[in-house]
Order: structure tokens, then sequence, then C-alpha cells
């Protein structure tokens, strides 16, 4: 599975408004919504909520990854936001938040959102990769810069990492 399997341009929100929790979780689960990949908003949210009482899931470095599996999702999906200010997302490091992927996993995804979770880590562990995220100007860039960091399951094996496709020549 690849990242830009599940996020697509009508999942990506440039801009996010506000600088508070809720309002990039509004904005995001919005985004899915709109974009026609809930059953129930009002359900998704609760459950992204939810998931938030447990830990937060601003990870630090400016990122936050809220997910949740639930029945509200009708396929599996990853929205992604900016904000150019900065989200007081309770992130780990007590930082601002910048750069959001709302993963949304149906209820019988197996291990989806676990494994859009794991590679999007990956991802975003490289500050290159994260540079060029917080700069991207459209939702191609975003999904450009998304698919030149992510590996194929094939690579990982034989570099022992995550690297650029070699088909792209880089």
């Amino acid at each position: 599975m690849r990242i830009t399997e599940l996020l697509t341009r009508d999942t990506i929100l440039l801009s996010l408004s506000g600088t508070g929790k809720m309002d990039a979780i509004n904005g995001l689960v919005d985004k899915l919504d709109t974009a026609g990949k809930l059953h129930d908003r009002a359900a998704f949210k609760t459950a992204i909520l939810k998931r938030e009482e447990q830990s937060t899931t601003g990870i630090g470095d400016g990122i936050a990854i809220p997910h949740a599996k639930t029945g509200a999702v009708k396929e599996p999906a990853i929205a992604f936001g900016k904000s150019e200010e900065g989200v007081n997302y309770e992130s780990l490091d007590g930082q601002p938040a910048h750069l959001f992927f709302m993963i949304a996993a149906p209820e019988g995804a197996n291990n989806t959102h676990l494994e859009a979770l794991s590679r999007l880590s990956s991802i975003l562990m490289n500050e290159e990769a994260r540079k060029k995220l917080q700069t991207a100007a459209s939702a191609d860039e975003v999904i450009e810069i998304i698919d030149s960091y992510d590996g194929t399951e094939e690579e990982e094996v034989q570099n022992g990492c995550f690297c650029t496709s070699p088909e792209k020549g880089e």
C-alpha cells in the first residue's frame, strides 16, 4: 500500500484555518466528509476525539496524525492539512503543529490505519520531506512529495530503509 492510494487531491487542505486543536480536527473531518469518504461525519469526529482522549496524536516536529477506525468511514482515506501559523495541538514536544495527516479507516479494515500510520511516520521522520510539505503550494505538489518519499515494501526489504522508487530514476 502506498500513502497516495489513500491521500488524494480531494482530501488535501492547503490552508487550515484557526489555531486550536478543534479547528484542525473540524477542518480535516469536513475535508474527508466533502470528499465522500465518511458515512457519518459526527460519528467519525467522535471517534477521533475519543482517540485523542487516550493521548495526543501530536507527535512532535510540527506533525499531528489523528486517526480512527470506525464504521462511520466508507473507505480508507487520509486527509492532509497544513497550517502556516501553527496549531496548538497539545503535541508531545509542546510545539505547534503545522502538518496534519488524518487517517480514516473503516471498521473492517484489518490494519490499514496502522500500516498507514507506520508508513507516514517513516516519511515524516525525514526533515527534508517535512520542509517540502510545509512549502507545498498545490495538492499535486503534496502528492508528489509524499510519493517521492514513500518506498515500496520490496525496496524496504532490499535496502533496509524507505527509499524512493527506482523507476522514477531517483
